[in-house]
């Protein structure tokens, strides 16, 4: 038994093909085949059922590849502690960022991050937020950064910074001409939202005690998950939305004009890098923490103040 005949059935489990399997291994399929079936020959056992289309996994063999997951993932953080020790940084971080959060944080972390960490190999995912999580216990990612608090069992949370959440108007907007505004004046009719489910909408509806806006105009249906085309359907069609201040950081000249304040308690989303304790990987999630917050420290706060109110993403 070997590790490479491990990194082989996890392949084959998540493809549920043979072939598919040793294209992405870099062997062909006689060998990998071979490799599994000598493997299955040691153990006494079948992990596969090859006579089904897609290949399909035996129940003893799910339990033989969550053991091989977490045996990879021990191999990972032992070569990674070794360079620890050298006192070399090194290594490879998986890491899920939410869409709301990615186009306006990565390029800010990632300015001089590869210079700065030439050996620091950092694989980027947008995704939502329970696919991240869900990925973490699958061991498919090592790190999360996304809006929390979040209910999970065995998932750390490090705290990176509260975000103020603002409003965008559209420039013909006439009943929100005040530069700070109260949540009651928010009309949902006129209100522009990403798809249904995600956790800036949550909060938005929770912050503002409304229903959410389908974004219906006539015909037309819009489940919208992309900042950019949300700020565009509010600039061309009208009414209002809600931004995160990194994005409106992003914003234009023009486009900050449109911006508006709430009245105290100025509604904030608490932002946080998460992991899967039994997989994690302390020095590199370290890393990631300490250039969020060097970068940020002076525009995002990290302490909850008497006129911030943290809202909730359920």
């Amino acid at each position: 038994m070997n590790l490479q005949q491990l990194e082989y059935i996890i392949a084959v489990d998540n493809l549920k093909h043979f072939g598919k399997a040793s294209e992405k291994c870099f062997v062909t399929q006689p060998t990998l085949s071979a490799m599994i079936q000598k493997l299955e020959d040691e153990l006494n056992l079948k992990i596969f059922d090859r006579s089904t289309h897609p290949t399909t996994t035996t129940d003893c063999g799910k339990e033989i590849i969550e053991h091989a997951k977490k045996i990879i993932k021990e191999t990972e953080l032992l070569r990674e502690k070794a360079k620890e020790v050298k006192g070399i940084i090194s290594g490879t971080l998986k890491l899920g960022i939410i869409p709301t959060i990615s186009p306006y944080l990565l390029p800010i972390l990632l300015k001089d991050f590869s210079i700065k960490y030439p050996e620091f190999r950092l694989h980027i995912f947008e995704m939502h937020t329970d696919t991240i999580i869900q990925k973490l216990y699958d061991g498919e990612l090592d790190a999360g950064i996304l809006a929390t608090p979040i209910q999970e069992k065995d998932i750390t949370t490090d705290f990176l910074y509260y975000e103020p959440l603002k409003v965008y108007v559209s420039q013909t907007e006439s009943t929100l001409i005040s530069q700070y505004i109260l949540p009651k004046d928010i009309d949902p009719n006129r209100t522009w939202m990403l798809e249904e489910g995600n956790c800036l909408t949550n909060q938005f509806i929770n912050f503002c005690d409304i229903k959410h806006n389908k974004n219906e105009n006539n015909n037309i249906q819009f489940e919208i998950g992309n900042m950019q085309t949300l700020l565009q359907m509010v600039d061309i069609n009208n009414g209002i939305t809600i931004l995160p201040e990194l994005a409106v950081r992003q914003l234009d000249e023009t486009r900050k004009k449109q911006i508006r304040n709430f009245i105290s308690p100025t509604p904030v989303r608490e932002i946080s890098l998460i992991y899967y304790k039994k997989f994690s990987k302390q020095r590199l999630n370290n890393i990631i923490k300490k250039e969020i917050s060097e970068k940020t420290k002076e525009f995002l706060p990290i302490t909850l103040e008497k006129d911030m109110e943290i809202v909730s993403i359920y």
